[in-house]
């Protein structure tokens, strides 16, 4: 059956449920953003990497948009499962595992068996922080991806907690993100690639919070439709 279809029918066209057609939307919204700013992604990575941060992106997500076609997943859970360990297959680089592992857990933290609400995403959204943290080691300040995510999941639970919605919750962890990623820019990197630079990273916006930032606007953007 058609996600969409699927979804339709077991949310019965609510606006708050995360099922399986609105977690395919978020991916295929993320490969859409990635493929529109590989560019500056590259120009970032530039600076202050390999600058592959792009074009690694846009492979991986690419290869996800193929292992997503007929797929027929049992939940969202099991769709950003399959996202997770197509990233890692296929992004080479810190980003692959980083964003790989984060989808799993995410997915991990989704239940199949039910609509997941807007709390139950937030919780999923931390646990993917939580994967990124224990693989890279990384704290807020390190001037990585860790400096997006975290006040992205803390905006989000804080707006379920004053009682907003999915896309409330979602506009507001994609604000927060991209505020997150805006201020690496006077960080000096403790992590990666640009630590190597020291003091010479200072003054440049770092490409994995950048990238952060364009996942959680994908999300703010698909459940807001």
């Amino acid at each position: 059956m058609d996600n969409a279809v699927r979804d339709g029918a077991a949310e019965g066209g609510a606006a708050e449920g995360f099922g399986t057609a609105r977690a395919e939307a978020w991916v295929r919204a993320i490969a859409t953003a990635v493929e529109k700013e590989q560019d500056r992604l590259t120009e970032l990575d530039s600076a202050i990497g390999d600058g592959d941060h792009g074009s690694n992106l846009r492979r991986g997500f690419a290869a996800v948009l193929t292992a997503l076609d007929g797929l027929d997943p049992a939940g969202p859970g099991a769709l950003l499962n399959r996202t997770g360990t197509t990233l890692i297959s296929k992004v080479g680089g810190a980003s692959g595992p980083l964003y790989g592992k984060a989808f799993r857990a995410i997915g991990a933290a989704l239940p199949d068996t039910a609509l997941p609400d807007a709390a139950a995403l937030g919780e999923a959204l931390a646990a993917g922080l939580d994967a990124i943290r224990a693989l890279g080691k990384a704290e807020p300040g390190d001037k990585t991806i860790v400096d997006a995510y975290t006040p992205a999941v803390a905006a989000y639970r804080a707006a379920v907690a004053a009682g907003a919605g999915l896309p409330g919750a979602a506009s507001a962890a994609a604000a927060a993100a991209e505020q997150g990623a805006r201020d690496t820019v006077p960080l000096q990197a403790r992590k990666g690639r640009a630590s190597y630079l020291g003091p010479r990273s200072i003054g440049h916006q770092d490409p994995g919070a950048t990238s952060t930032a364009l996942i959680f606007r994908a999300l703010a953007e698909v459940t807001a439709a």
